[in-house]
């Protein structure tokens, strides 16, 4: 079972790409972020086409996810139940007996600002529904945008991205690892050290050619999943086309 997340920064644009990589790579589960396109807009009908079955949360201009599975997704949720929040930044739905929480996690725009507030404020309450989701379903994948990265093997420049630097602050962090803490698995981080392995690269200054990236979309598989957790990764290959998104496909290949 191959699960996928990616940001594809506008499926107006990026549509003919998705369709080219699920094509290509044939996942089984795909939750995607930043859509930034309005529910009567979205292509259900042409993804039906390429097999798959769609749950979406939109909006216009902003955010935006939406999962996308080849049988249809169960007990779907929309938004963080009991936080109130207008921007579609969470969906989740159970697919062959595997919960999958699919996340566009606030950016937080500088640390000290209230959209960094509401970033904390809005991982808190993640928090607290993934620890009640564990309970009803143990076999759980999180996944998305995170907006987090990890530690300093994640970042190209540890001294540029540092605990007071946005995506990188200690309190963000802080987060992440409370949310790992439940029981959670950063799927990568099973299969490889390796440093200088990214997600995400700013167009500007030849930031992908060059390597100038972060890994901040993450795979995180609960403790009944990690033994089944076969292989990870993130593809590279969607960036290197023409008009891509800044951010490329991480994903987790789950055994039967």
């Amino acid at each position: 079972m191959k699960i996928a997340s990616w940001n594809v920064n506008s499926l107006n644009v990026r549509l003919p790409h998705l369709e080219q990589w699920l094509t290509a790579f044939a996942p089984d589960v795909v939750g995607i972020q930043e859509t930034k396109m309005e529910d009567h807009k979205f292509p259900d009908a042409v993804l039906a086409g390429l097999g798959y079955r769609s749950v979406f949360a939109g909006q216009k201009t902003y955010n935006g996810v939406a999962l996308l599975s080849r049988e249809p997704a169960q007990d779907v949720q929309i938004g963080i139940p009991g936080f109130e929040d207008e921007q579609k930044r969470v969906i989740a739905g159970t697919v062959n007996g595997v919960r999958v929480i699919n996340l566009y996690v606030v950016n937080g725009q500088d640390v000290g600002t209230d959209k960094y507030a509401y970033k904390l404020r809005w991982l808190e309450a993640v928090h607290a529904w993934v620890e009640a989701e564990l309970a009803r379903y143990p076999e759980l994948v999180v996944m998305g945008d995170f907006n987090i990265a990890p530690d300093a093997r994640d970042v190209h420049d540890p001294l540029v991205w540092n605990e007071n630097h946005i995506l990188t602050s200690t309190a963000e962090r802080g987060a992440l690892n409370k949310l790992l803490q439940l029981g959670l698995h950063d799927a990568f981080r099973l299969h490889s050290e390796e440093e200088g392995v990214f997600s995400w690269w700013d167009y500007r200054a030849a930031g992908f050619r060059r390597n100038l990236g972060l890994r901040i979309d993450l795979t995180l598989v609960s403790d009944a999943l990690k033994a089944r957790a076969l292989a990870s990764g993130i593809d590279r290959e969607p960036r290197t086309w023409e008009r891509p998104s800044d951010h490329a496909p991480a994903w987790v290949e789950l055994a039967p």
